[in-house]
């Protein structure tokens, strides 16, 4: 399970500003960054090391046009779970982890438990996805799934606020 801590520090005005910029462009020289949030390079070094270390900053990451990859097919699963238990929730978690083609994974409230991004190259691989991996999880009951058609927006980028 992923460790997952919040800086008890408030983010000023330039912390937010260094955050906007580097998620639009992560590969910016601080260099460039400082200059554009009026600081000089080593206090914006610094404050990007500790956002790195307060886990503000989670990582920095190339976004890869997945039809460039040949997985042009978006699926969005919902999976309904047979029975409810920590212990269950613990199994299926650490089953969906081992699942490359399955991109996001959150368990939500509602009639099912758990909302599912899945990206493969076709329906046929889908199809077989589905009913080889899927439906096999631990407890797993139910599915509904719910095809992309057209991909309309897509961002990874939070909305950040003054």
């Amino acid at each position: 399970m992923r460790k997952v801590t919040y800086s008890v520090r408030e983010l000023d005005r330039i912390d937010r500003s260094i955050l906007a910029l580097l998620q639009r462009h992560g590969r910016m020289p601080t260099t460039e960054l400082a200059e554009r949030v009026g600081l000089s390079v080593t206090p914006c070094a610094e404050r990007i090391r500790r956002l790195e270390e307060e886990r503000v900053i989670l990582g920095y990451h190339a976004r890869v046009d997945p039809h460039a990859l040949g997985a042009r097919l978006l699926v969005f699963v919902e999976l309904k779970l047979a029975s409810a238990s920590g212990t269950i929730f613990e199994q299926f978690r650490r089953e969906v982890l081992k699942l490359p083609s399955v991109l996001e994974c959150h368990l939500v409230s509602g009639e099912f438990d758990y909302l599912l991004k899945v990206r493969l190259p076709e329906m046929a691989a889908y199809r077989k996805v589905l009913g080889d991996l899927l439906l096999k999880l631990p407890n797993v009951q139910e599915s509904r799934s719910y095809i992309v058609m057209e991909e309309i927006k897509e961002s990874l980028e939070l909305p950040i606020g003054d």
